[in-house]
């Protein structure tokens, strides 16, 4: 029998409708992620300036890492891929009043487990880091556990933030999660500035160093304001999400046998396995070695780490969450259209995320020295700081465009409802982390650290992409390998004339002050963004054409 070309038409219009749609969703949490990743850097750059690589910033990432680790375990972590595709079932099924109630239930138990946690990070602080930087001297353990008991209480308010996203994401409404990092981020800059404004003035050879007995017997001083930031930056991050709830429908409820959250808890089992291996057993090995490489290693390490999620987050990150509730309601029709529905869905990402990755892996990579320093290069962060950090950074961008594709992957299985897959490849791509660090400590110190993740990177994106493309049956004509080497080969042209150009614009504009340093940064981006705009044009890379069109409708609307 043949097609209808009727119902192919009808069929085509409603996916070019759900392509903008998908669009318009990732342009806001796009712009979302722009503006939290500024506030981020900014965050940096004022710890930078008031503490340099110092064991001072390496306590508060230790007081920082124990409570996101279990927030990233127990609920944050891809907690959407088990929460958006259950309550997308229950609002399709069953209705929004249904949807209140699950939420309800799910929020009384977040917080009765939550609290408990929170009590024992404030018992154990003592015994707790220790085990997570084992490596870091008894002044820099100090500082860190007094400054791990101001922010353990953040851990009620995160996760609460998380339920509270996930439905958001799960009714489409993306706006308020996506300028939550905003809030969190500004919330820290503003209250640093704010309240340690002596602190900010001195001159960096005046800061007290972390050994000093001053630091020692008062660990109160500036970086505890930080602490205190992040703890109200959490607070109002989900204060931000409450508008878009309907809050007077949310009551107290101990139905946790709710059949929704057995399906969300099954569903998100595997995830914690991989997660607890990463939590307890991978990040403690990652700061145990950088702590026992250089001073300051954990913040570099976190420093670089900030950078490279800045494209990732605007492009992997946006992408992913904006198809992954139309990929679930895709996967739960079991019609041949709506598989080739998914298909088209899935590889549209897969072809913007391509598109937009590899263009911004490439510049950062190539303006890695002067971007850090721009950024970080003030006050105790010296030019030394700088060629460490850039280093770590194009480690680990080698491999942000596999971490950006593999997200995206992630997420399809999720759609499917298939969590476990995901955590099994999780598993062994970690095992090639651990192997890769130790094989190459020895040799390569800290940075052995970034380039065990970008392989760990490569073998998950690699690994799953053959299993979803078993599963799938294949991706269909969907143009991905013609659309990757045209993304490559542009941002390979983009990387030469920047090779060429940039010792002659650093040069010509120079570098000695902030302005100089700005402007260099500024006219090489839109000078190699251009020059990438116009080899994407003469390689005809058909969906940067399609995003500059819908861009050029938005505007003209």
């Amino acid at each position: 029998m043949s097609p209808d070309p009727l119902a192919d038409a009808a069929a085509q219009g409603e996916q070019e409708r759900t392509n903008v749609r998908l669009a318009g969703a990732s342009g806001i949490l796009a712009l979302g992620n722009i503006c939290s990743r500024v506030l981020g850097l900014a965050r940096e750059i004022v710890l930078t300036y008031l503490f340099g690589a110092s064991g001072a910033v390496d306590a508060l990432q230790v007081a920082i890492i124990v409570p996101k680790a279990i927030y990233d375990l127990l609920i944050g972590g891809h907690i959407n891929g088990a929460f958006v595709p259950v309550l997308s079932d229950v609002i399709t099924r069953r209705g929004k009043r249904e949807l209140w109630r699950v939420v309800s239930a799910l929020i009384s138990l977040v917080v009765a487990l939550v609290a408990l946690l929170v009590l024992l990070l404030e018992l154990l602080a003592p015994q707790i880091v220790p085990l997570v930087a084992p490596g870091a001297d008894f002044g820099t353990q100090r500082l860190a556990i007094d400054l791990l008991r101001l922010t353990a209480p953040a851990l009620i308010f995160m996760s609460l933030f998380a339920v509270f996203s996930g439905t958001l994401f799960a009714l489409r409404s993306f706006t308020l999660p996506a300028f939550a990092g905003v809030v969190f981020n500004g919330c820290i800059v503003l209250m640093t500035l704010a309240l340690a404004p002596s602190l900010a003035l001195l001159p960096p050879s005046e800061i007290p160093s972390l050994e000093a007995p001053f630091l020692v017997a008062r660990p109160a001083t500036g970086i505890i304001v930080v602490a205190v930031g992040w703890l109200v930056g959490a607070i109002a991050q989900m204060l931000l999400q409450m508008p878009g709830l309907r809050l007077r429908r949310l009551r107290i409820s101990v139905h946790w046998r709710h059949p929704a959250l057995t399906s969300i808890g099954l569903l998100y089992l595997p995830v914690m396995l991989s997660l607890i291996i990463d939590t307890l057993v991978i990040r403690p090995f990652s700061y145990n070695l950088a702590s026992q490489t250089i001073e300051g290693g954990i913040a570099i390490m976190n420093w670089a780490t900030t950078l490279v999620q800045f494209p990732q987050g605007l492009v992997a990150t946006a992408i992913s969450i904006a198809i992954l509730p139309t990929l679930a309601r895709q996967s739960a029709e079991m019609t041949a259209a709506a598989q080739r529905a998914f298909k088209d869905t899935l590889a549209l990402g897969l072809r913007l995320a391509t598109t937009l990755i590899l263009p911004a892996a490439t510049g950062l990579f190539v303006l890695a020295v002067p971007i850090i320093a721009l950024l970080f290069e003030n006050g105790a962060f010296l030019a030394a700081d700088t060629e460490i950090t850039a280093t770590a950074l194009r480690l680990y961008l080698i491999g942000l465009p596999f971490a950006a594709l593999d997200l995206l992957l992630v997420y399809a299985f999720y759609a499917r409802k298939d969590t476990l897959t995901p955590a099994l490849v999780g598993i062994v791509s970690l095992v090639c982390y651990l192997a890769a660090a130790l094989l190459l400590f020895e040799r390569f110190g800290l940075f052995s650290l970034m380039i065990a993740d970008s392989v760990k990177h490569t073998v998950h994106a690699s690994i799953s992409a053959v299993l979803l493309w078993r599963r799938l049956g294949g991706f269909g004509n969907q143009r991905l390998a013609r659309t990757g080497l045209k993304a490559a080969l542009a941002s390979l042209i983009m990387a030469g004339f920047a090779l060429v150009s940039l010792p002659l614009l650093t040069e010509w504009i120079g570098r000695e002050s902030l302005l100089r340093e700005l402007a260099l940064v500024g006219l090489s981006a839109l000078l190699y963004g251009g020059v990438f705009l116009l080899a994407a044009r003469m390689l005809k890379i058909q969906e940067l054409s399609w995003l500059l069109k819908l861009l050029r409708e938005r505007l003209g609307s």
